[in-house]
């Protein structure tokens, strides 16, 4: 007898039966439902803290400390950069130096009109721009090399961040006049833009501090303006960005100039290292921690909690659904016994014809995975029809009062990977497979005679 011819009997003998193949169906439907729908909200649970997350930073950056671990003593200088950048998965490493005793107002402007308080200043390594995929709204990244000032009107080349112009005051108006911010309107309702055009004004930076100390002054050269991104951070507001060498050369001019003496020479506070996936993010963070000794920071810790709380929850969610497949295989178990006990002469009839027992035992396995198999199926896409309706009408969800339960934290109720929906379906049929092998197994122990002679 030919597997097909096996497959096309067992599919006959539950259809002569489809009552009882129903409900025995139904159940693994149940069952597989119940694993898919549950173990999709534990994993939507999951994939909204990575996008709460995300709005708070970028998953793959680690934030390096100039402390060490358990208070040991390190330094953060650029041979520790450097060899942050030769780690494996590390895309770039970079200093994300503020400088200590210097700090900039802008002004634009006729007789400098429109002014600044103090600005966020960024020395960075010019590459790291980019490869930390800050995008540009308009121009063009920092140069490789960054250009020394000099000359009578010294420029300096800088990436702003996109609203740096809203940080301008107009110091000949008062009060809320001499401010503008984005969304701005004029009585007419048309939209106000800044007082300066970063990309296109003449800016100055002057040096800020006291009345008896000598100052820096240079025409900023404005390269670029970055789109604002809440994920990278306030920089791309409003924030100046700067070859980390320009940087620090302005900052040594100046202590020199106003006798400024300090021992914290080229150290930084903290460095940025960029990993090409959030899976290699651990890694990277552990090298840094256990072999470097530096302290570390960011979202992958945050991350690696709120996982193991996600997997938990899967769990339990999970267990309720393994709870109603259990029953459900006890109910093919029941099924087939039954079936057995009905067709006990016919058992009896392909024996006395030389039906082999393995070919006997292989029927009643065959259509018990056939019922795993066909409720796995259905329970998939009852699943999918559940997921829409939770992911898509959830605030008529949360006005019914079924929202308060329901464990949300993205934009998502419930998600259903591949994997899930490819495991149930082959659990499923797993579990069918094995609830007849006890009714299969009493099958081929039957007596041909007796069973021949069976009413």
């Amino acid at each position: 007898m030919k597997i097909s011819d096996l497959l096309g009997l067992s599919y006959e003998n539950l259809r002569r039966r489809k009552g009882r193949t129903a409900l025995t169906i139904t159940g693994v439907v149940i069952g597989t439902f119940l694993i898919v729908i549950m173990v999709s909200l534990g994993i939507a649970v999951n994939v909204g803290f990575d996008e709460m997350l995300q709005s708070m930073g970028d998953l793959r950056k680690v934030t390096v400390y100039g402390w060490g671990v358990n208070g040991n003593e390190v330094k953060l200088d650029d041979d520790a950069v450097a060899q942050m950048s030769k780690l494996d998965h590390v895309l770039v490493a970079t200093p994300y130096y503020s400088p200590r005793y210097l700090s900039f107002n802008l002004l634009a402007g006729k007789n400098d009109r429109y002014q600044t308080g103090y600005t966020e200043l960024y020395g960075i390594y010019p590459e790291a721009l980019e490869m930390m995929q800050y995008e540009l709204k308009t121009g063009s990244y920092l140069p490789d090399k960054g250009v020394m000032p000099s000359g009578s009107k010294p420029k300096i080349q800088v990436v702003v961040g996109e609203q740096l112009g809203y940080n301008f005051m107009d110091t000949k108006k008062k009060n809320e006049n001499s401010y503008r911010w984005p969304g701005m309107t004029d009585a007419a309702g048309n939209e106000l833009g800044p007082f300066v055009d970063v990309a296109s004004d003449t800016i100055t930076m002057r040096s800020q501090g006291s009345e008896d100390s000598k100052q820096l002054e240079y025409t900023m050269d404005v390269l670029g303006v970055l789109v604002q991104d809440n994920e990278k951070g306030y920089e791309t507001y409003a924030g100046v960005f700067m070859d980390l060498n320009v940087l620090k050369k302005l900052e040594s001019d100046y202590m020199r100039m106003n006798n400024i003496k300090s021992e914290q020479t080229n150290t930084y506070d903290q460095v940025i290292v960029m990993v090409d996936d959030i899976d290699n993010v651990e890694e990277v963070d552990k090298y840094i921690q256990d072999e470097l000794g530096f302290q570390t920071g960011g979202m992958s810790s945050w991350r690696e909690q709120m996982q193991g709380q996600s997997q938990m929850l899967q769990l339990i969610l999970g267990g309720l659904g393994a709870v109603s497949l259990f029953v459900a295989a006890l109910s093919i178990v029941n099924t087939m016994s039954m079936s057995i006990l009905e067709r006990t002469r016919e058992i009896g009839v392909m024996k006395v014809l030389g039906c082999g027992l393995g070919k006997i035992r292989a029927l009643f396995l065959f259509e018990a995975s056939i019922i795993g198999l066909t409720g796995g199926v259905i329970g998939i896409a009852v699943s999918y029809l559940v997921s829409f309706v939770l992911n898509h009408f959830t605030p008529l969800l949360m006005m019914s009062g079924l929202g308060n339960i329901l464990p949300m934290y993205g934009s998502k109720i419930s998600v259903i990977p591949i994997w899930l929906s490819v495991g149930s379906v082959f659990f499923a049929t797993l579990i069918g497979f094995v609830a007849g092998i006890l009714p299969a197994g009493r099958a081929v122990k039957i007596s041909a005679l007796e069973a021949i002679r069976h009413e």
